[in-house]
């Protein structure tokens, strides 16, 4: 043993001044010459001897080597640059540096949670309370426990739930530290408005955790918890909440409103007459990324895949249904059956010119938007600088409704004293005014185009309108394929969506309307290509591949089950044992729209799939899938006793809560339990993860 110590100095020692395969060498030629000519007595007394000296000289040198940093930091480094540090992500001392004390943290996935938080940061000015707006994946979060240290301090969260009673991703983090940490957070003074969607079973349920673990941490909550339902009208619910919620603040706080309706730019805006070197023209993050491709690919940075299939799946009526591969065999990303891809689209070109004419202003022009708030770590609402027709194309959502900040926003540019009252009274909270909110805008489906071309005397600053849109969000698709039978393609199901308003004018789905026209060509010598990501999902076959299981997927929904068969086919043709696959299928008409039939019918030929299927307009009486799994009970109820999993897709907001009460009404009967026996039940099995929804509204 010592002479492996003596072997160690000597070759750290040596190490220093020659390759490591000499060090080697050397070390081991020493270490046999120590075991013939020391004693161990000496070997050990070496040992310490030179450890002792090596400890000073280490010691010595880490005492000179500070002594120069030291001298580096205050003669080589500015007194006004301040170093990179930790800390830096510190939204307590942002508030403290900029003499605020309101911070509104955001959990979003779509945008609106983000949007929320940035108009309750922007009135608190009216309050008193300068606020400022924090994403909670670049911050600190165990500061919360400091904040109480500025007087008057108020943290709002206004948070989103996503999937099944999911985080946003970046509130993940922070939610996990709230679940299994125990931090001290007496004397946070905290609200909360949550954004979730009553269709979905897990309504809101991350606002009320939070709300819940806050208090449980000692903090203080100043307001009732706010719950907005995206299904109905959450801007009307935002509104109601934070109408209330400004008030109890002021008795909270002992403070009173300015009373000033005060209206500020969050950005200034800066128009370049000769276009810069770096000018972003649709990326996402990084300058020339869809040019220079390199992994890891996400939201931030995605791949730009070429369009290998593009085809039709319905075989007749009016609407159309699109079967799309995409290939990412040098993406080196990986997939699995149930997740999703998401697809960055962009805006419709006569969309964009006609907003250019309305607004007087040409869309070439360079411009950025520079936030006005130098402690945001958000310096611009998308890339730039970049044109104005970039922006509109790639960056801004032009197609949505717009909510009431917009419109109040817009009424300052009417020079019709009649359009700008009606701008203004579908800003407030009035119930006139909410009303017609609600019929000209929602009910009508009126975009910013409709609206400036039915107010012609509205004639906003292109700039201005470009920090009021939303950004343009990527559009998920349930990938309908399975990564052992097609491991460097991904496919997608997408229906066209198109329909006509009340206006009279036709609305068009943004990502599908865009990929419709992208149909690959043998012949073409440049190919078709869309930035796309793949977002993981909790949507996973069982682990054992002979568990049965039950899908349910009317129409789109069917997407994530054909990669469930397909991988489940993979498994059997390698001479494994596939439990019983079932499906619950259902279509308007077997000879129009039964998608991917002949495919279906051939696993079903095979054996491995029971096919059931629900044709709703061949007979006089619609069939829907909900019938066929009522039918099916003890097939069902035989399934899940065998540890069976359940899996629904499709629409949130009847089929999958009809399927939901049927499928309970089927354990209550057939289990011979009482109901609120039978919901335990259900709870356990979607505990075990053996009933999964992938849902939409």
């Amino acid at each position: 043993m010592a002479s492996s110590v003596v072997s160690w100095i000597t070759g750290l020692v040596m190490g220093s001044i020659m390759e490591e395969t000499q060090a080697d060498v050397v070390t081991e030629n020493i270490s046999e010459a120590a075991d013939s000519l020391f004693s161990m007595f000496d070997i050990v007394l070496l040992a310490i001897i030179i450890g002792a000296a090596s400890w000073w000289l280490v010691k010595r040198n880490n005492r000179s080597i500070d002594s120069l940093s030291n001298i580096k930091s205050y003669s080589i480094q500015p007194t006004s640059i301040v170093i990179q540090s930790p800390t830096d992500n510190s939204f307590v001392k942002k508030l403290q540096s900029s003499g605020r004390s309101l911070v509104v943290f955001y959990g979003s996935q779509t945008g609106t949670g983000e949007e929320f938080a940035g108009r309750l940061a922007k009135e608190g000015v009216r309050y008193r309370l300068k606020g400022m707006v924090a994403d909670p994946e670049e911050c600190d979060m165990e500061e919360l426990v400091n904040l109480k240290n500025i007087p008057n301090s108020l943290a709002v969260f206004c948070m989103a739930t996503y999937g099944e009673g999911d985080p946003t991703d970046n509130a993940m983090e922070f939610y996990e530290w709230l679940q299994n940490g125990d931090a001290d957070l007496t004397g946070l003074n905290y609200a909360i408005f949550g954004l979730g969607n009553k269709t979905y079973e897990h309504y809101n349920e991350v606002a009320i955790y939070l709300d819940k673990r806050l208090e449980e941490l000692g903090a203080t909550r100043v307001y009732e918890l706010g719950l907005g339902d995206d299904d109905a009208n959450i801007e009307d619910d935002f509104i109601t909440w934070k109408d209330k919620f400004w008030p109890v603040v002021c008795d909270f706080f002992g403070i009173e409103s300015t009373g000033e309706d005060i209206s500020m730019r969050q950005y200034r805006v800066e128009e370049y007459e000769d276009a810069p070197d770096r000018v972003f023209s649709g990326e996402m993050a990084r300058l020339h990324s869809l040019k220079n491709q390199r992994p890891p690919y996400d939201a931030k940075n995605p791949y730009l895949s070429k369009i290998l299939i593009n085809r039709e799946l319905f075989k007749g009526g009016e609407r159309h249904c699109m079967h799309l591969e995409f290939d990412i065999e040098d993406s080196k990303m990986r997939y699995e059956s149930g997740d999703h891809l998401a697809v960055y689209p962009i805006n419709n070109t006569e969309l964009v010119e006609k907003i250019g004419k309305l607004c007087e202003k040409s869309l070439d022009t360079i411009f950025s938007l520079i936030n006005t708030d130098e402690e945001s770590s958000k310096k611009h609402p998308f890339p730039c600088p970049c044109s104005y027709r970039t922006a509109l194309t790639h960056y801004l959502d032009i197609t949505q409704n717009p909510r009431t900040h917009v419109l109040k926003e817009l009424a300052e540019y009417c020079s019709d004293p009649a359009e700008k009252e009606k701008l203004k009274l579908m800003a407030s909270t009035s119930p006139e005014g909410k009303a017609l909110y609600q019929k000209w805008i929602n009910e009508d489906n009126r975009n910013i185009v409709h609206i400036l071309e039915d107010l012609p005397s509205c004639k906003p600053a292109l700039d201005h309108l470009c920090e009021l849109l939303p950004r343009l969000q990527p559009r998920y698709y349930s990938i309908s394929s399975s990564p052992k039978e097609h491991p460097n393609t991904v496919h997608v199901t997408a229906v066209l969506v198109e329909y006509q308003t009340p206006t009279g004018r036709v609305n068009k789905g943004v990502a599908t309307t865009w990929l419709r026209e992208k149909i690959p060509s043998p012949d073409s010598a440049t190919p078709l290509t869309v930035p796309i990501f793949i977002r993981k999902s909790q949507f996973r076959l069982p682990t054992k591949p002979q568990v049965p299981i039950i899908m349910v997927g009317p129409g789109t929904g069917v997407a994530p089950f054909r990669g469930f068969i397909q991988e489940r086919n993979f498994t059997k043709v390698e001479g494994k044992q596939v439990g019983q696959t079932v499906l619950y299928f259902g279509c308007r008409k077997k000879d129009e729209d039964f998608l991917y039939q002949e495919e279906f019918l051939k696993y079903r030929e095979n054996g491995l799939l029971t096919l059931n299927v629900a044709f709703s307009r061949e007979q006089a009486q619609k069939v829907y899938v909900t019938h066929l799994v009522e039918k099916d009970a003890d097939t069902i109820w035989n399934i899940f006793e065998n540890g069976g999993h359940l899996y629904i897709c499709g629409d949130a907001k009847s089929m999958a809560v009809d399927v939901r009460n049927i499928i309970l009404k089927i354990i209550q009967e057939k289990g011979s339990l009482t109901e609120e026996q039978a919901q335990v039940y259900y709870k356990k099995m979607e505990t075990q993860k053996r009933i999964s929804m992938d849902v939409w509204s």
